[in-house]
């Protein structure tokens, strides 16, 4: 039986031990090969055990006067409609009181740098760092295709292609292998007749597995990021929104009918 694929969830739920035998050993399985989500994931034990140290004398309490239920249906009774917010609020708080899981923490938990937000960035700095470099730009040329997916396809774990964007005018000058804080990605690098570079960056995705394209600019450099099947695809250089975007549909066209 194929292993499903392990998700952000799975992880949060192994560090609150709310999987069931079967798929903990999975995901166990799964972190002993993977050592930086490893670091993740202890980075997550280590937080629910320090919110867990702070909020448990918390939840020992009894429930304020203030938060009691007969109280808070007297005082809506009595509050003008326009006051509904703190009824939410308090509510919100009992709720948290109450909670002996540390589930309920599960979105705290969550690093900023997660999801394609993560993958902007990445792909902003991969862009920053090679687009300009005259020297060597790329580890493998366009003519050394058939090398760098399979380089690609074994370091990431997943198969993957190269597109092709002459259509548009973009020539594929190579790629290589590059680091992320989330794994190993593919950097693939284009560029026309006019001298302008593009920078496509995909890795496997932990979170965010199916995301729909959006659009992002960080001074000079614009890019269109989206996920899919597990697999986020960041595409960024100096053009406009308006100008890159029909190259990302062209790339996701030919990736999924393709892959």
């Amino acid at each position: 039986m194929t292993m499903q694929p392990i998700t952000e969830d799975d992880l949060h739920a192994y560090v609150d031990d709310a999987l069931d035998a079967a798929r903990r050993a999975e995901v166990a399985t799964y972190l002993e090969s993977h050592a930086d989500v490893a670091a993740r994931v202890e980075s997550y034990q280590t937080q629910r055990l320090k919110l867990r140290d702070a909020f448990d004398p918390i939840a020992d309490e009894p429930v304020p006067t203030g938060l009691n239920l007969a109280h808070l249906v007297e005082a809506r009774r009595n509050r003008a409609p326009g006051a509904s917010w703190w009824m939410a609020a308090a509510a919100a708080a009992l709720f948290v009181l109450g909670g002996g899981s540390g589930w309920w923490l599960h979105g705290l938990s969550l690093p900023a740098n997660e999801g394609v937000l993560a993958l902007e960035r990445e792909a902003a700095n991969t862009y920053g760092a090679y687009a300009s470099d005259s020297v060597r730009p790329v580890e493998l040329r366009a003519d050394d295709s058939a090398k760098l997916v399979a380089w690609a396809s074994e370091r990431l774990q997943r198969p993957v292609m190269l597109p092709d964007l002459s259509a548009s005018g973009y020539r594929l000058m190579g790629g290589r292998v590059t680091a992320t804080a989330h794994g190993p990605g593919l950097m693939l690098m284009y560029d026309n007749d006019h001298g302008t570079r593009l920078v496509l960056l995909t890795r496997p995705m932990l979170v965010d597995q199916n995301k729909p394209m959006a659009e992002h600019s960080e001074g000079t450099t614009t890019g269109v990021t989206w996920a899919s099947d597990g697999m986020g695809y960041s595409l960024v250089g100096p053009s406009t929104s308006e100008d890159l975007h029909p190259l990302a549909d062209d790339i996701r066209h030919q990736i999924e009918t393709k892959i």
